[in-house]
């Protein structure tokens, strides 16, 4: 799709699991000490996998998984990647408020993720605080918190073109 101006405007899709793959590995798995990119979540009923398309070819991708916190009704956020040469460009907002409005229009109040201490500022520009204190992941050993956002139902998304 091209906007008025003639740039290219990135759409967001639903992928499957698979698809996910390449830039799990490429962005989360590099340079870390496992490089499993299949995750037990990925076949869970309700489980959906997002993805960002920049001239046909896949930028970013992200898994959605309806997990409780607490006890209020939620989706995990996991697997959040953005090929290299996309970050800092807004691919990763454009997917985050895709999967953030789906999850309103699914019911649920609260997503939230284990997010890596490095990627901290990203997701509190898009409205999550960081709850509870950090810890080593297992898989990458790397340091990461427990990011939440509390879901407002004008966010639906009606305004965007989404599956």
């Amino acid at each position: 799709m091209t906007s008025t101006d003639g740039h290219e405007i990135p759409l967001v899709a639903e992928i499957s699991a698979a698809e996910t793959h390449p830039l799990r590995l490429a962005v989360l798995r590099h340079n870390v000490p496992t490089r499993v990119v299949v995750f037990p979540e990925d076949g869970l009923p309700g489980t959906v996998h997002l993805g960002v398309r920049v001239s046909g070819h896949l930028v970013a991708v992200s898994s959605w998984i309806p997990r409780p916190y607490g006890d209020v009704s939620a989706v995990q956020l996991r697997g959040m990647a953005t090929s290299h040469d996309w970050q800092g460009a807004g691919i990763g907002g454009l997917l985050l408020h895709a999967g953030c409005a789906r999850a309103v229009r699914g019911g649920y109040d609260v997503v939230w993720a284990r997010a890596r201490d490095a990627a901290l500022e990203f997701y509190q520009r898009h409205g999550f605080v960081v709850e509870g204190d950090g810890f080593i992941d297992a898989d990458t050993q790397l340091p990461h918190h427990v990011v939440v956002r509390r879901l407002d139902r004008s966010e639906d998304g009606t305004a965007l073109q989404m599956p």
